[in-house]
């Protein structure tokens, strides 16, 4: 990394090196500009460090372990699992990471940005002081890229070992025998899941109604029953009244939708209820702008993703909904402010279509407006949902899931949504169907290759364009 006090000007500084101001650096030297690039932790964020590249390893293991019961246990395959080597397992997780984050590094020097190590405050709404560095003033725009951590709930400390954070969960020692699990959205349930396939008595504990609250009720009820079936202690509607840090793990009171209170003990109290955007010592005022009473940096205009201060853009985890906060959507911000700071007119993002994966066993994926969400938007909705057991690789796979599309009455696609084994592979042709406004007799027209799991999408389509081969409408 270079770091000088000669250097003063550049035509754009990103403030954080994560998914999204990595991209918008990338892209915007690409196109020919000046771009300094301030991170005062490792480029690659919270993603590539610990989240979504580190966790997503771990599931790959998991996947590896829960393989091997259903070898012995469906398929007389008599093999056994010894042991979970922790560290060897650690090992190949952390290289992986490491790998990435050499590329990322590589990329950036590649594309001649200039990385500097230290945290960074606006001054004005053309300057940047950046720790140890000094001011930079930039000629085109500044991009606050700084990201989102872990929220907490008043109660317990995390301390990294009896109870820990979504960032911190992977690097608690050990494997505990058993965790508690606060919080039944995407990140929440991924966690449960790889708990319980390594071998944890898992409680999973959502204080909405039903997990993943966001996506479609189906999803949802699909979801439960396979994390149920699972051996996962699935709670809903059920809120943590307090909770006491134990010299060998945590004692938690729950209240259930019923109004009584339940005890649950485990070694280990996992809070992933959410994330909160990160602006401490970012010096917004300075430049003119405030975070909303939620700590989002609302942009004034969507399609550039530019702040009310000219020359001042927002990607990544510091935007408000529709940005879903999530990594493949930051990496679309980032390309549109680069392009957008370098005299090109991008397309907006369209958010609609930005896919929703959730890692877990089974996974769930989905793009678009869920059933009651396009009601409440008031399509006239046709609905079409077919189980995955309806098609031979969903029966070699014997785990259950569905196909669920969402379309308007004689016109486009309006949302699919995904519940089984390797869901998180096919949605990239939801988000086309989606996104480019396709009715089902045009997908319909296409062949799905056989057997395939994504053949149940194309029998879908086929029933809702009236052409049902294996279901009849």
């Amino acid at each position: 990394m270079t770091q000088t006090q000669d250097v003063n000007e550049a035509d754009v500084v990103v403030i954080g090196g994560g998914t999204g101001g990595y991209s918008t650096a990338l892209r915007a030297a690409a196109l020919g500009l000046r771009v300094v690039l301030a991170e005062r932790d490792k480029v690659g964020g919270t993603c590539l460090h610990r989240g979504c590249i580190p966790s997503k390893a771990m599931l790959h293991a998991a996947e590896l372990v829960d393989g091997i019961a259903e070898a012995r246990e469906r398929w007389g395959v008599k093999a056994v699992l010894e042991s979970v080597d922790w560290p060897a397992l650690v090992a190949t997780r952390d290289d992986i990471v490491t790998r990435n984050h050499r590329g990322v590094q590589a990329h950036l020097a590649h594309a001649g940005v200039e990385v500097v190590s230290g945290s960074a405050e606006l001054t004005g709404p053309r300057g940047v002081r950046i720790e140890g560095y000094g001011e930079v003033v930039a000629r085109r725009g500044i991009v606050l890229a700084t990201g989102s951590r872990p929220r907490t709930l008043p109660g317990p400390v995390t301390d990294g070992r009896r109870v820990v954070t979504s960032d911190d969960a992977l690097f608690a020692p050990g494997l505990p025998d058993s965790v508690l699990v606060l919080g039944g959205g995407a990140i929440g349930v991924e966690y449960a899941s790889l708990h319980r396939s390594m071998g944890a008595r898992v409680t999973l504990v959502e204080a909405a109604d039903r997990l993943v609250p966001l996506e479609d009720a189906e999803v949802s009820r699909h979801l439960t029953r396979g994390l149920k079936r699972r051996g996962i202690d699935v709670l809903t509607g059920t809120r943590l009244l307090d909770a006491a840090v134990l010299d060998d793990g945590v004692r938690a009171t729950l209240r259930t939708p019923r109004g009584e209170t339940r005890t649950v003990r485990a070694r280990r109290l996992l809070v992933a209820v959410g994330r909160v955007p990160v602006t401490d010592g970012l010096g917004l005022v300075a430049a003119g702008l405030a975070a909303d009473d939620r700590g989002y940096v609302a942009p004034a205009d969507w399609s550039r993703l530019e702040t009310a201060v000219p020359g001042i853009h927002v990607v990544g985890d510091l935007l408000p909904p529709p940005s879903p906060g999530l990594a493949h959507a930051s990496f679309a911000e980032g390309l549109l402010v680069a392009e957008t700071l370098a005299g090109l007119r991008p397309a907006p993002v369209d958010y609609d279509a930005v896919p929703r994966v959730t890692y877990s066993a089974p996974q769930t994926a989905a793009v678009g407006l869920t059933e009651a969400g396009a009601r409440d938007a008031g399509h006239d909705v046709v609905v079409n949902t077919m189980p995955l057991t309806a098609v031979a690789k969903g029966m070699v796979h014997g785990q259950g899931g569905m196909v669920k599309v969402v379309a308007e009455r004689g016109g486009r696609v309006l949302g699919v949504h995904l519940v089984g084994p390797h869901v998180s592979e096919m949605v990239a042709e939801s988000q086309l169907i989606v996104g480019w406004d396709a009715e089902p007799f045009d997908v319909a027209q296409h062949i799905h290759p056989h057997p395939t799991l994504s053949e149940a999408v194309g029998e879908s389509f086929l029933t809702l364009a009236g052409r049902g081969l294996h279901q009849q409408a």
